[in-house]
């Protein structure tokens, strides 16, 4: 990345000549020292065409992901070693994770030559490999993004009544997103109370979870795009995926290979969690002059080498995507050190940890609410087993 120029810090903002034709100003509005040292760091990065470079990276993931699908296949169909058909559900797994990783960038920006193309790239690699509809992922992680580790307005830190990350949920707090209201009641409080010994069992299968939910959403009356595309993607997946365990030649072998694939793709699921799950978390909406600090202090970094960002698919860098969500990832690592500047000079939360440590942060944080939890007296009432699933909220 070529360097940026030293006074990026300190150059005044664009003046703007006031006309008759010019839109009206709001005159009492005050833009924050970060916002403008931000906001010059999106020109910068404009500039230098790194919106809009978006490498072979694509070519690249593609062409693997192909390579393992047809290895997968192959050690169904044309081999009889139990072994050999036990990798191909790891193969298959690992598959999902890199078609998470397109997915999800996808979803941000063109990765393909044009938008069409770009959105068969998301049903293909979303609902066709994985069974997961991008019009429910696209659903969750805006507002995620949105409203970063919000209790009560972040999708992503609603798991009641399997996991609470703060003793702030123990307060029945409603979600505004799904709509309703998160008891806290003996039943999640006996889970919760196990949360840090629970969590990475429920993660090998949590791509059952996203499943369901995919499919709730696709048949309530929700408003959706393209919902017959999002359903007939799905259900691509619910054909090709059965019909290959039923080559197997034992049910033993095919619930093996099943399996293996929910576990290995429960990588994915975890490192999801890690970016997130320790960091800081607050109640309410973000103000629009707080947007920036609250992405920074709900947001953990994973600090490896660059030979290792093939496995993290861009959450090793989730502060710098979360403050320009339309960066390829393949730029990320480069922007990253202006980024540590800018918090360093406005004194804001920056963390980065290894992989390892943040495993430790996130089983630490789900250990100190879980010995809250057991301490509750007088839970609600309501039982909210089902509320874990039915997580699609009320028809908008």
């Amino acid at each position: 990345m070529p360097p940026m120029p030293s006074s990026r810090f300190t150059r005044p903002l664009p003046g703007r000549s006031s006309t008759a034709s010019s839109p009206a100003v709001i005159s009492d509005y005050r833009v924050s020292e970060v916002s403008k040292d931000y906001r010059r760091l999106v020109t910068e990065f404009s500039k230098l065409g790194l919106f809009e470079k978006k490498g072979h990276g694509i070519i690249i993931s593609l062409s693997f992901m192909f390579a393992i699908f047809s290895l997968a296949v192959y050690l169904v169909i044309g081999t009889n070693s139990p072994w050999a058909h036990l990798a191909a559900g790891g193969m298959m797994g690992w598959l999902w994770i890199q078609s998470g990783w397109i997915g999800h960038d996808s979803g941000h920006y063109n990765v393909m030559t044009s938008p069409k193309i770009n959105r068969f790239a998301q049903i293909i690699s979303g609902n066709c490999l994985t069974g997961i509809s991008m019009a429910w992922w696209k659903r969750n992680h805006n507002a995620h993004h949105l409203a970063c580790n919000s209790l009560d307005f972040d999708p992503d830190l609603q798991h009641m009544p399997l996991f609470a990350v703060s003793s702030k949920l123990f307060h029945s707090i409603t979600s505004h997103f799904y709509k309703r209201t998160m008891a806290f009641d003996s039943v999640s409080r006996f889970l919760i109370s196990y949360q840090h010994l629970t969590f990475y069992p429920v993660m090998c299968f949590a791509r059952l979870n996203l499943i369901a939910q995919s499919l709730i959403l696709l048949l309530s009356k929700n408003k959706l795009a393209a919902r017959r595309l999002e359903i007939v993607g799905v259900m691509l997946f619910l054909i090709w995926y059965p019909c290959l365990v039923s080559f197997l030649p034992s049910w033993g072998e095919r619930v093996m290979f099943v399996i293996a694939s929910l576990v290995v793709t429960g990588i994915q699921h975890v490192q999801f969690c890690l970016n997130h799950f320790s960091s800081g978390v607050y109640v309410g909406k973000p103000q629009g002059n707080d947007w920036f600090e609250k992405q920074t202090m709900g947001t953990l970094n994973i600090t490896c080498s660059p030979w290792m960002d093939w496995f993290h698919g861009g959450l090793q860098f989730q502060v710098e995507h979360h403050l320009f969500p339309r960066l390829p990832r393949c730029h990320l690592r480069s922007i990253s050190p202006f980024v540590r500047e800018l918090c360093k000079k406005h004194k804001l939360h920056y963390s980065s940890v290894n992989f390892w440590e943040a495993n430790k942060r996130t089983v630490e944080t789900l250990r100190a609410a879980a010995m809250q939890a057991r301490i509750v007296e007088n839970p609600a009432p309501k039982n909210l087993l089902w509320e874990a699933l039915n997580t699609h909220g009320r028809p908008t």
